[in-house]
C-alpha cells in the first residue's frame, strides 16, 4: 500500500517531515500538533488536520482516534489559556502574549471585545474562526466563565471543526491515484501558506507599532 511504511509515504520536504511525525507517533501525533497550534496560532490547523485525515487512508492512522486526540488537545490547550486569563486577568494576558510576537494584539483585543459583547456562546462559535479560535479562551478565563460550560462549548466546537477538516482530508485520501501527480506541489503550497502567514503577522506588527507611535505623538501635543 502507498503509505505502508514511513519510507513509502511518498512525501518529501516539510510535508515529508509532518508525515514522519504523524506516522511515528500514530494517532496521538495529531494531538501533539493541535496542542501546539492552540498555543502558537500561526501554526494552522487548516493545514495539519486535512493532512492527517489524508494520511488516515493509509490504514496506519484511524480517523475516529484522530478526531478524539485532536479534540482532547484543543480542550487541554484551551484550558491552559483559560487558566492564564483567570490567573492574571485580561489586560496582563494581552500584554504577555503580544510580547511574544507570535500573537497579534489586535486579534487578542478582537476576541476580548467579541466575548464581552456576545457572551459565552462565542466560545462555541469562536472555535471555528481562525485568529480567534485559541484566543477566545483568555477573556473566558478572565471573566471566570463557568468551567463546565466553557469545557462543553470548547469540546463541541472544536470537535465539529476538527471532524470537518479531518473528513475533508480523508475524502481527498480516497482519491489518491488522481491526486498523486500533484503531490510534488504540496510542499510549495505549504511553504506559501507559511510565507503568507508571516507576511500578515509582520504587517500587523508594523501597523500596530505605527498606531502606538501616533497615539504617543498625539498625547504629547
Amino acid at each position: 500500500m502507498f503509505f505502508a511504511t514511513d519510507a513509502e509515504h511518498g512525501f518529501t520536504g516539510l510535508t515529508g517531515f509532518a508525515a514522519d511525525v504523524l506516522t511515528s507517533l500514530g494517532d496521538v501525533g495529531v494531538g501533539v500538533l493541535v496542542f501546539l497550534e492552540v498555543l502558537i496560532p500561526p501554526i494552522p490547523s487548516e493545514v495539519i488536520l486535512p493532512f492527517a485525515g489524508y494520511l488516515s487512508q493509509s490504514g496506519e492512522l484511524n480517523l475516529g482516534w484522530l478526531i478524539f486526540w485532536s479534540t482532547l488537545a484543543s480542550w487541554l490547550g484551551a484550558l491552559l489559556l483559560y487558566g492564564l486569563g483567570a490567573a492574571i486577568g485580561m489586560q496582563r494576558a494581552v500584554r504577555l502574549l503580544a510580547a511574544t510576537r507570535l500573537v497579534s494584539r489586535s486579534d487578542l483585543e478582537r476576541g476580548a471585545d467579541w466575548f464581552t459583547r456576545s457572551g459565552g456562546w462565542t466560545v462555541l462559535v469562536g472555535r471555528m474562526v481562525p485568529g480567534v479560535r485559541s484566543l477566545i479562551s483568555i477573556p473566558a478565563g478572565a471573566s471566570r466563565m463557568n468551567l463546565a460550560t466553557f469545557s462543553i462549548y470548547t469540546i463541541v466546537g472544536s470537535g465539529a471543526w476538527n471532524a470537518l477538516l479531518l473528513g475533508v482530508g480523508a475524502a481527498l485520501g480516497t482519491q489518491h491515484e488522481q491526486l498523486e501527480q500533484y503531490l510534488g506541489y504540496l510542499d510549495y503550497a505549504v511553504y506559501m501558506a507559511i510565507v503568507i502567514a508571516l507576511i500578515v503577522l509582520v504587517a500587523r506588527r508594523v501597523r500596530e507599532a505605527a498606531g502606538e507611535r501616533r497615539a504617543v505623538a498625539d498625547g504629547e501635543k
